[in-house]
Parts: C-alpha cells; structure tokens; sequence
C-alpha cells in the first residue's frame, strides 16, 4: 500500500498520472466522488490515459479514441484490456494505492 498524496490533488472529471512500483498508473476522481486506479498507457499506440475523457464508467484515450470500462479495464474497442489497480480514499482524504491487481484482491 502507498499513499500518492491528497486527493483534491485530482479535479473532478479528471486524471493523473503515478508512478506506483515501477509502474505508471493513471488515477481518476470521477464527478461522483468516487476513484479509479488504472494503467496509464493506451496499449493502442501509448497513448496517455490520465488525459483522456471520462464519465462514471468509461474511459476514452485522448489520441484514437479507444475506450475502456473504469471499474474492470476491459476494452471496449477490441484491444488489449488495462490493468486495474485497487484505490481508495483513507480518513484523511489522502488517495491509498495497492500493486495488487483487481483481480488479485481477496474477496
């Protein structure tokens, strides 16, 4: 687990890129409140995720327009899913990241 840091550092509606064990993940605040934890990199053509547009459940990378499900990373255009990484927001409002993907969480 790693704090990245306040998480009004994020505007609602918008992205930001971490690096989180070696990795660079990008972070979104959604308008509801709510956070999302996953890669930064459009497995496309590298495009930069933490840019991209959003809503409350897709994600669209800012250079070809491929699009991806926020809570389950898959793909909504046919190419290689993305990774989920498991956020929170702790007590003190700080965003808390693990390395673990979603699908490495216990239940």
């Amino acid at each position: 687990m790693r704090i990245l840091g306040p998480v009004t550092d994020i505007p609602l509606g918008e992205g930001r890129t971490y690096e989180v064990d070696g990795e660079m993940v990008a972070v979104f605040r959604l308008r509801d409140g709510s956070v999302r934890a996953l890669s930064a990199v459009c497995p496309h053509r590298g495009g930069p995720l933490a840019d991209g547009q959003i809503d409350n459940k897709v994600l669209v990378c800012p250079l070809h327009l491929m699009a991806f499900d926020l809570t389950t990373g898959c793909s909504l255009s046919g190419i290689s899913d993305l990774t989920v990484y498991p956020v929170t927001v702790d007590a003190d409002g700080h965003l808390v990241i693990s390395s673990l993907t979603a699908s490495e969480v216990p239940s």
